[in-house]
């Protein structure tokens, strides 16, 4: 059973920070989620997949190249508004909803700030029509320690010829094209580290198995296996050896889409429960009548809002071309926190049926979990935030 909009009381006011062409954009991705992603949630869940038919819809719709210029047949629209995106899908649906922000987020603005003309217009039309794309950073032992990568790319003259293993790739099952990162001199550290363009085609590359995981599940997370892969070598991405930058930068504005669906969960998680108290009566009237229970979802719509402007900050400051380094990790250390705990006083507002999988605050429970993980750890931006506030 999924969650429905709560329409008793206000449960998301409105934010003036928004413009008329922003609340328009708003309301699409809302009326998307609403319309084509809620009726397929509990099938997507016990499937472990994505609907063909779901992924397809959101090329349609321009979802999948929100910020993509439309001379390589995207939308040409603003980080912000992919934000607001992802945001409205976590809030029905977090799988999709990170399928969407990857594409977007991490891959297409990878392309889009480091790609040169003739990678642009060979892979952003692609991207913006049919095809998938995913970031290819982690290995088994450089998760935090991200530069820590094992991916050998040895140059064969016409092209490179990558050889190493990638774990938690998301999109891994659905994806074409990659953002892939491996190091072309170990003993540079991390200026030896390159990225590169690599299709699902090339020879020498495989999708390996996919994560059974305990949120997300409809999301792939695969790992990827790299056995002399070639790749030619107009498919690096940016400079020889400058990888590492391409994957800071890119990291930075992913941290803020993964911000924005831990909103959309909370938000999610939050509406079932006020729904769920208005309904549910003990004592001859509804349990959203009793203080202590009106005082916990004071509390939830407090932290929800906070969240979301903390995550709106900075997307804003990304658009503006303002330093925003800090704020990212803010708002993805700070938004990881309130998906949890929001979804878990969910889960107590629904008492026994929280726990069952019959009632939809169990899943978004599950869901929050990763915020704090992925794309730089809870302990990670608690790091940046240190460095950025004592230097």
């Amino acid at each position: 059973m999924s969650a429905t909009p709560a329409e008793s009381i206000d449960a998301r006011p409105a934010l003036t920070s928004l413009s008329e062409e922003e609340e328009m954009f708003q309301a699409s991705f809302r009326e998307f989620a609403e319309g084509e992603v809620r009726p397929r949630v509990d099938d997507m869940e016990k499937a472990g997949k994505l609907d063909p038919e779901l992924i397809k819809q959101c090329f349609e719709i321009g979802l999948m190249a929100i910020e993509t210029p439309e001379e390589y047949g995207g939308a040409g629209s603003s980080f912000f508004n992919a934000i607001l995106a992802i945001e409205e899908l976590a809030r029905v649906d977090a799988s999709t909803a990170v399928f969407v922000d990857v594409q977007n987020t991490l891959v297409t603005n990878a392309l889009i700030k480091w790609a040169n003309e003739d990678l642009k217009k060979k892979y952003l039309p692609q991207m913006a029509e049919s095809k998938v794309g995913a970031y290819a950073l982690s290995e088994a032992g450089s998760g935090s320690d991200a530069f820590a990568l094992k991916t050998r790319a040895e140059d064969k003259g016409d092209y490179f010829e990558l050889t190493g293993q990638k774990l938690w790739i998301t999109n891994g099952n659905e994806a074409e094209i990659f953002v892939l990162f491996a190091t072309i001199d170990p003993d540079a550290g991390y200026k030896g580290i390159t990225a590169f363009i690599v299709e699902k085609d090339f020879e020498g590359f495989t999708v390996g198995e996919k994560e059974d995981k305990l949120g997300i599940r409809a999301s792939s997370t695969t790992e990827l296996i790299l056995d002399g892969c070639k790749v030619p070598k107009e498919n690096v991405l940016g400079e020889i050896g400058k990888g590492y930058k391409v994957s800071i930068e890119t990291l930075n504005e992913g941290r803020i889409g993964i911000a924005a669906q831990m909103v959309g969960i909370a938000q999610g998680a939050y509406e079932a429960a006020l729904d769920y108290a208005n309904e549910r009566e003990q004592f001859g009237r509804p349990i959203s009548k009793f203080q202590g229970l009106q005082f916990q979802l004071a509390e939830m719509a407090v932290e929800i809002e906070a969240a979301r402007l903390l995550t709106y900050n900075a997307a804003r400051l990304k658009d503006e071309g303002k330093p925003f380094l800090k704020e990212a990790a803010i708002c993805k250390l700070y938004t990881s926190r309130v998906a949890e705990q929001v979804s878990s006083k969910a889960i107590e507002v629904f008492g026994g049926y929280g726990y069952v999988k019959d009632y939809p605050v169990e899943k978004f429970w599950r869901d929050s979990k990763i915020g704090a993980i992925y794309e730089g750890t809870s302990n990670m931006q608690l790091q940046t935030i240190a460095k950025m506030i004592t230097k």
